[in-house]
């Protein structure tokens, strides 16, 4: 095909530059011209801006802010680690945190969809579904862990984890009372300790052995999965009331127990533990890469969900002030849990005449473990302080649920035709009872080894791999500079110095350096001190490739199979590097202030371009074909590149 014709194609099918593709997007069908088209479209959107703050902090503030920063901060100088926290707050955790905020924002569309500015790069999306994927199955038994200790919290008699005695017990659990033959043995166990290995989860042996299913937390599994289903199954409506509750009842309860823990005695030595400033540890990496990493994990980046609920913002917000006001929330309430948390470890150090180093502990140890044995020293009521706990960690963990279960059922509603969406209900349904099936064997005697490798591997590096990814696939594929004209169109202004040297180059840069320090610091997973053996690690790895190898396998397939393989694989991946016909807002009036083609009223694409006036139509096989102009630069003609086969955009006779 000679560039004349293709010169002449262009000028004789100028209006179908930005036809839409039917179903694939949400603006309404009706919008043809921005004096028909309403705010809101045919995509759900907020009822109030506050609904989708409270769902960002919901979903950034969770478990992760309560087992872990406290005992990093700890373990890595104290006061000290802060520096290394705000240092990577501002370098790559809030940049980055508002690039997914605005790129959600301005398409409208969730995370797989979204990637219409560079389909080469749809496997990025894909990613972050599997991950999303991935950790809704076990953070959701986490939940039913909960459920459990909420439930066994609500009784009149001394909380079950507090003393000895109990059918579960063995000869070396001990308590206060039997102090005296502490000495004696190495071997001793805490009674809540016993609790949570011999009788929540009936622990076997090793990894080898899962044994047998857990009927009691089965029975919470399924509720925890009726509980979200409940929240979600309308969508951001229902969720993003709930969030009302789910999303300030934990500062509530942070602060009660901030006065609490603050008047027990002891609680002055274990603020001093937790803030005191160790400068030394300064020049060692591991802090630097343990505070990446919790800023990363903590602000809930490249799982997908920041872009999912952005799309669904109505489109001037100001999101970068909603970036700002989350991601400080986050970092202020994981400061404010460290004080919670060492002001009662003080409390429980002084109290059983053990040093803060035997008491403290990270991860699920310290909330089901550690945290539950000192509350139930808490008089009076020691009841009421457990069921105010748990409720505050079932609520983080309903709140990060929420938004990672909208991520994948939104990918999933953003693939159908929009009739289809009516169904959204029963897509939900489906995606809750699947969660349900795969948690069951975290549900077993041996579900918390097989938990924790799940935890270990599934994010990590592959979160990384996509970050990285996405920096490299807006700022250098799509442009920096165009970008940050999208994101004009939508505020006013252009992204000041700070955001685009963030995006181009501190964060891709942070980012690799963690990637490097991941692999320097790598230890095999574990549980209680013992390595998992070389097949379970395996497996782990499995899930780390099945999140991020989706990148290049999507590129491959979108080269070989859904471009037009008459084409030279070069000008194939030239094309798909470039945004679809159909990429950017999706209302007309938008589509225009952003200096888009509007999409057509009917809303659907032709099923044939009539073209043999132009002079290249021999006969009537027809192919695929991407047209690429209006979101393509302005500058220059359409070549012998912009014609090409994807995603069932416009059908052309290419023979």
């Amino acid at each position: 095909m000679d560039e004349k014709k293709l010169q002449h194609f262009s000028e004789s099918s100028s209006g179908i530059d930005g036809i839409k593709k039917g179903g694939t997007d949400d603006s309404s069908s009706s919008s043809g011209n921005s004096s028909g088209s309403s705010d809101e479209g045919k995509r759900e959107k907020w009822s109030h801006q506050l609904d989708f703050i409270l769902s960002c902090i919901g979903f950034a503030v969770g478990l992760g802010n309560v087992w872990r920063f406290p005992y990093l901060c700890y373990e890595n100088g104290g006061g000290a680690f802060l520096v290394p926290y705000v240092i990577m707050l501002f370098v790559a955790g809030l940049p980055l945190f508002y690039l997914e905020l605005a790129f959600g924002q301005f398409a409208s569309l969730g995370a797989i969809a979204v990637w219409k500015i560079s389909p080469l790069f749809t496997g990025v999306g894909i990613g972050m579904i599997i991950i999303a994927a991935l950790v809704c199955i076990y953070y959701n038994v986490i939940i039913a862990w909960t459920i459990y200790y909420l439930i066994r919290s609500c009784t009149t008699e001394a909380l079950p984890w507090s003393t000895c005695g109990h059918e579960w017990n063995t000869d070396r659990c001990y308590n206060e009372s039997m102090n005296y033959i502490k000495e004696e043995s190495e071997n001793l166990t805490r009674p809540s300790d016993e609790f949570w290995h011999r009788q929540v989860h009936q622990l076997t042996e090793g990894i080898h052995d899962i044994g047998g299913i857990r009927l009691e937390l089965l029975g919470c599994l399924a509720l925890a999965w009726l509980i979200v289903y409940l929240c979600v199954f309308k969508g951001i409506k229902s969720s993003g009331k709930v969030v009302y509750f789910t999303a300030l009842f934990p500062y509530v309860v942070l602060i009660i127990l901030l006065g609490r823990g603050a008047s027990l005695p002891g609680a002055g030595l274990g603020v001093e533990y937790y803030i005191k400033p160790k400068f030394e540890y300064l020049l060692d990496p591991k802090p630097w890469k343990d505070a990446a990493n919790q800023i990363f994990y903590s602000l809930g980046i490249s799982f997908g969900s920041l872009t999912t609920m952005a799309s669904f913002n109505r489109f001037h917000n100001n999101c970068q002030r909603d970036a700002l006001i989350v991601s400080l929330c986050n970092c202020g309430t994981s400061i404010l849990a460290g004080f919670v948390v060492f002001s009662t470890l003080g409390f429980m150090a002084e109290d059983s005449n053990r040093k803060i180093d035997e008491v403290a502990a990270s991860g699920p140890g310290l909330v089901f473990i550690v945290y539950p044995e000192a509350l139930a020293k808490m008089e009076p009521v020691p009841q009421l302080w457990s069921v105010l706990f748990f409720l505050m960690l079932l609520t983080l963990g309903l709140d990060s649920m929420f938004a990672m279960m909208e991520t994948v059922t939104t990918a999933v509603m953003d693939a159908l035709p929009y009739q289809y969406r009516r169904w959204k209900w029963l897509i939900i349904l489906v995606a809750c009872c699947i969660g349900f099936l795969l948690g069951i064997p975290l549900v077993t005697q041996g579900g918390l080894y097989l938990l924790t490798i799940v935890n270990d591997y599934a994010g990590g590096f592959s979160l990384m791999v996509i970050s990285i990814c996405y920096c490299v696939a807006i700022c250098y594929v799509y442009g920096l500079n165009r970008f940050g004209q999208d994101i004009k169109s939508m505020l006013g202004s252009l992204p000041n110095i700070y955001w685009k040297a963030c995006w181009a180059v501190l964060s891709p840069l942070a980012l690799v350096a963690i990637v490097i320090a991941s692999f320097i610091f790598y230890a095999p997973s574990g549980y209680d001190g013992k390595v998992f053996p070389p097949w379970a690690q395996g497996l782990g790895w499995i899930l780390t490739l099945l999140s991020f190898v989706t990148i290049p396998v999507y590129a491959i397939f979108a080269v070989f199979f859904r471009a037009d393989r008459s084409f030279s694989i070069l000008d194939r991946l030239k094309v798909l590097l470039r945004p679809t016909w159909d990429w950017g807002p999706t209302l007309d009036k938008h589509r225009i202030e952003a200096g888009y083609d509007p999409l057509p009223v009917d809303g659907t694409p032709p099923s044939q371009l009539e073209l043999k006036s132009n002079g290249f139509l021999e006969s009537k096989k027809p192919s695929i074909a991407l047209i690429s102009s209006s979101s393509m630069p302005p500058q220059g003609d359409i070549d012998s590149q912009d014609l090409y086969c994807y995603d069932q955009a416009v059908q052309v006779d290419l023979d």
